[in-house]
């Protein structure tokens, strides 16, 4: 019998090393923290501290930094059982600027290339991809072979069974020619229920930017739910029944928005499993990336369901 995880995400991992001194140029900066990073393995761990059960489809590099991954991962309750070594590239790192209250410059080490796109097709366990309540993948596994047939390959055996939710985590500096990217999102849209991204992730997948015309143009591709982030113009989700949800953002004191959208999408997830009205699942996603934003890290500051339902309530 094939376990079945509440969520199965598949994509980007790696070490961010942050500085722990805020409104300082990365030249100046003396100490950094370590942490566990990704998109994907961040959405894993969001929801693991929902209580959900998580697991994560990646690869590593086979070194220091890679042991330190499952290590994280295992501490934070996600199955490391499908996260593999690769011995020709190192693990990825990833630095950052912080200056508050919207200004994170990244930096990606993940050259000459990152072992999270050496996802192989024949590597894949497609029957607990299928078995899997929520599937998740990214738009950086679409940037480069072999992660890319992989992807689409796990999307296809998926077949949309339960919900099947498509990051669209545009990040063009991991394309070899970013004027590529829209057919292939246009594929991936078209195995997958739910749809996630800012304005300009849906202008790469749609060709629009406005955002009741992104939310129409997802569905239009052939999604279920189309959730657009506005950001301080707040989250429009459109359902294809005809259920909208336009939520304005929560206000905090902004320390590191990076990991805002990750736990959005952790948060995300948990409201779809437990079956709340789309208005409420909009409203706990944005307390949770709103807590996240409010703190330094991104793996390590996922916050708790009692931590989201209290800010949830003190805006009620």
């Amino acid at each position: 019998m094939t376990e079945s995880f509440d969520l199965i995400t598949m994509g980007r991992i790696g070490v961010d090393l942050y500085p722990l001194q805020t409104g300082v140029p990365l030249a100046r900066v003396e100490t950094f923290g370590k942490f566990l990073g990704g998109s994907a393995a961040n959405v894993a761990v969001a929801a693991a501290r929902l209580g959900r059960s998580t697991a994560i489809v990646t690869r590593t590099g086979d070194d220091p930094f890679g042991a330190y991954l499952h290590q994280a991962l295992k501490e934070f309750g996600v199955d490391d059982r499908w996260v593999t070594p690769v011995e020709a590239y190192p693990t990825p790192v990833t630095f950052c600027e912080i200056f508050p209250p919207d200004d994170f410059p990244l930096y990606f080490y993940r050259q000459p290339k990152a072992p999270d796109l050496e996802i192989r097709t024949d590597e894949l366990d497609f029957f607990a991809v299928r078995a899997a309540k929520i599937f998740w993948i990214t738009g950086t596994g679409l940037s480069e072979e072999p992660s890319r047939s992989a992807t689409l390959a796990a999307l296809k055996a998926r077949a949309k069974a339960g919900t099947t939710v498509f990051d669209l985590d545009w990040r063009p500096m991991f394309w070899k020619n970013p004027a590529e990217a829209r057919p292939y999102y246009a594929e991936a849209l078209r195995h997958v229920t739910v749809a996630v991204g800012n304005l300009e992730e849906c202008e790469v997948a749609t060709g629009v930017r406005e955002p009741r015309a992104c939310a129409e143009a997802l569905l239009e591709a052939g999604v279920e739910l189309a959730v657009v982030k506005q950001g301080p113009k707040g989250v429009l989700a459109v359902h294809r029944d005809g259920t909208t949800a336009e939520v304005p953002p929560v206000p905090v004191e902004v320390v590191n928005g990076l990991g805002a959208g990750d736990a959005f999408g952790g948060s995300l997830c948990h409201g779809l499993l437990a079956g709340w009205e789309l208005e409420k699942t909009m409203r706990y996603a944005n307390a949770a990336g709103a807590l996240v934003a409010s703190r330094l890290a991104c793996s390590s500051a996922m916050p708790t369901a009692a931590e989201v339902e209290d800010l949830v309530a003190s805006r009620a």
